[in-house]
């Protein structure tokens, strides 16, 4: 399943655009790929301690002013930048503005290496240039990985490590460094065009999970969740959350399926699933757990909170006649009740105790509810056989 983790969105026009897959994105992969931006400690750890090293190596070598200056700013930005993601990945509450400023010190950072490339060509030390040219191109990898979902900044920040070597080459006096001016605008666009290819097929792997993860916990029939995202859905609201589950079999539906075929009966489900979705809100769910039997289940586990919603759902599902083709059908429903965690936390006990109260609802005839007055006991037989 998709993790967006830790997350600040930019919110400056230029950043937006920086960090933008495609308007096609969903939103829960957007989202997925931004907090990798915050990502790959030891990479950014490797990145910020191989530069700094290089640095103050070149800053030894050529005990010059610039290049002390050019230290003394790597190790500010450093800090800038460790601290910054800290408080990001630490999920602070007052976080606006910070994936702005993120993403603005590695564009820093990616001009300052491009600098330093710049200015020990320049001191025509061809050591110094040698080892802070071949410490720019080896900080590419670390920047198309950091910033996989991203592949504009990770254009723009190629460009700014190692365009300075363009304008070094042609300025240096250096006939054979003029092969450089070819070579690394072709680097440049290669590595750009593989970032955004990758980057599409990150997109598309990422679609495809998000579509399996969705089927996975759907009824592909009615589009309701199905027993195993019920489950899971339990499970993220905790062992001792209190809730309502209301247990619906319909009646009629198998008249229906017999007398009209099965493509009709699918259509007659679909269509109380759809009824079903209405009735959701933030604290109702329906799920199809197999045939014709649904699941509500709602936050909380008060009585007259419970009547209400068991009488809303059956009016909701025979207030209408449903057309089948020329057919105006009518079913009826009946519901049992339970309450968790009296009757247990575990779907299979709740539905354990709302299926004995569903026998009692079917006793007192069509479109009723009953509620479960005792402590479920273990899983019934029927029950494992309605699972999907």
């Amino acid at each position: 399943m998709l993790q967006a983790g830790p997350s600040s969105t930019p919110s400056w026009r230029i950043t937006r655009w920086l960090v933008d897959p495609g308007s096609d994105v969903p939103a829960a992969i957007r989202a997925s790929l931004i907090s990798g931006l915050y990502g790959a400690l030891p990479i950014f750890a490797g990145g910020v301690i191989n530069t700094i090293a290089v640095a103050a190596l070149i800053a030894g070598r050529l005990q010059h002013g610039l290049i002390y200056a050019w230290l003394a700013f790597e190790i500010l930005l450093c800090l800038a930048r460790f601290t910054v993601l800290l408080v990001v990945r630490s999920r602070a509450s007052h976080v606006e503005r910070l994936g702005d400023i993120h993403i603005f010190l590695a564009l820093l950072w990616a001009s300052s290496v491009g600098f330093g490339t710049y200015i020990t060509a320049m001191s025509g030390d061809w050591v110094s240039c040698a080892l802070s040219w071949l410490s720019a191109a080896a900080m590419v990898g670390g920047i198309c990985f950091r910033n996989f979902g991203a592949p504009r900044l990770v254009a723009v920040m190629i460009m700014l490590s190692l365009g300075p070597c363009v304008i070094a080459a042609i300025q240096s006096g250096e006939p054979i460094l003029l092969l450089i001016v070819f070579q690394i605008p072709f680097y440049l666009y290669s590595m750009t065009i593989a970032a955004f290819r990758l980057n599409k097929m990150l997109v598309s792997t990422m679609r495809a999970e998000q579509e399996n993860d969705h089927l996975a916990r759907h009824d592909l029939l009615t589009g309701l969740l199905n027993r195993a995202g019920l489950e899971r859905q339990l499970d993220e609201n905790g062992d001792a959350a209190p809730l309502t589950l209301l247990y619906l079999d319909l009646d009629g539906f198998k008249t229906v399926n017999d007398r009209l075929g099965h493509g009709a009966g699918d259509h007659l489900l679909g269509m109380v699933g759809e009824r079903l979705q209405a009735l959701s809100t933030s604290g109702v769910v329906a799920a199809r757990i197999g045939g014709d039997e649904f699941v509500m289940v709602a936050g909380g586990n008060d009585r007259t909170a419970a009547i209400n919603l068991a009488r809303r759902t059956i009016t909701a599902i025979t207030g209408e006649p449903y057309l089948i083709g020329q057919e105006a059908i009518e079913i009826g429903v009946c519901i049992g009740v339970a309450f968790a965690p009296y009757h247990g936390s575990a779907l299979a006990h709740l539905m354990s105790a709302a299926d004995n109260a569903l026998y009692q609802a079917k006793a007192k005839g069509r479109c009723e509810y009953a509620i479960a007055t005792s402590i479920a006991p273990s899983p019934t037989l029927r029950l494992a056989t309605t699972t999907l």
